[in-house]
């Protein structure tokens, strides 16, 4: 239990008559980095307002290292560094300025402490220069900084690689690993970009109309079971045909889309596979394969229709 970092209890929001946050249940745990996913409107940014305090809950609770964050706030939230869409500088101030400044507002925070965060998130040689002359990659790691000076146990970073460019995002990747195996720290992220969050993180959780519909180990779309299994596309005619012989002659089922099939099965039998078609003199035009991802996994949950 004391590895728990964070813990929603029947967490629900209702604005009106109309429930938007259904019941929320799960826990997050130390060093870990935890993906929140879902489609637009889903609740992520209205649950990651309710996990700081900028919006009420309607319903149950939120315990931050076992402080109640309805009946002990200031403990409670003594625990989070948090980003909630863009971090916002001083421009016309240096990034050393900055982080002093916000430092001031805390008590107990030294100067050696400013100077850790800034090595931890890379930004040693910028640091004297403006803000306003940083790249948005900068931004974000100077933003990252700031709700790390307190040392907090969670940090929560909402769209983090929102706008970056790919070395942006690989950039904030690598420190957000970092921060989870070097300091300790629960990294929770909500993200609409699902190939990052299988790279970025440990576990995930899918949101879909305010209910928390799957969490899963990330590990579990490459498990050993699934890790050969492959969605195949073969360009066929007749495509009747095509499909009966995977039926009978393969035990797969198959759907088709004009004139693709689709289907999944282990690599190596995909050369089984043809030469059986070519043996019902079924013509194969094209074939292609692909693992199967996160995206597909979260598309299967939540249907594919629902991204606005």
């Amino acid at each position: 239990m004391s590895n728990v970092a964070m813990e929603l209890q029947d967490v629900r929001k209702s604005i009106g008559k109309k429930e938007i946050i259904k019941g929320l249940t799960f826990s997050i745990y130390k060093g870990e980095v935890f993906g929140f996913i879902g489609p637009n409107g889903a609740g992520k940014t209205t649950t990651i307002r309710m996990m700081v305090g900028l919006m009420e809950l309607s319903h149950g609770d939120v315990l931050i290292l076992g402080n109640s964050i309805k009946h002990d706030f200031k403990n409670a939230i003594r625990e989070v560094g948090a980003i909630v869409e863009n971090p916002e500088m001083y421009p016309f101030m240096t990034g050393w300025q900055n982080l002093m400044h916000y430092a001031r507002m805390i008590p107990g925070i030294s100067k050696e402490r400013v100077q850790e965060v800034i090595k931890l998130v890379g930004l040693e040689k910028p640091i004297k220069e403006k803000v306003g002359k940083y790249s948005l990659g900068m931004r974000q790691r100077l933003g990252i900084a700031q709700a790390l000076l307190h040392s907090p146990s969670i940090l929560i970073l909402d769209e983090p690689t929102n706008g970056l460019d790919p070395a942006g995002i690989r950039e904030i990747r690598q420190y957000i690993r970092r921060l989870a195996a070097e300091e300790n720290v629960a990294v929770i992220i909500s993200s609409h970009l699902l190939s990052e969050i299988e790279l970025m993180c440990d576990r995930i959780g899918i949101i879909k109309n305010g209910e928390l519909i799957a969490t899963q180990t990330v590990q579990d779309t490459n498990t050993a079971e699934t890790q050969d299994i492959i969605q195949v596309q073969m360009q066929v005619s007749p495509m009747k045909q095509a499909v009966d012989v995977l039926k009978t002659d393969h035990a797969l089922e198959a759907k088709s889309e004009g004139e693709t099939l689709l289907f999944q099965t282990e690599k190596e039998k995909i050369p089984e596979i043809v030469r059986s078609f070519v043996q019902h003199e079924i013509a194969v035009y094209q074939v292609n394969s692909s693992k199967s991802s996160l995206e597909d996994k979260f598309f299967d949950l939540i249907g594919e229709n629902t991204i606005e």
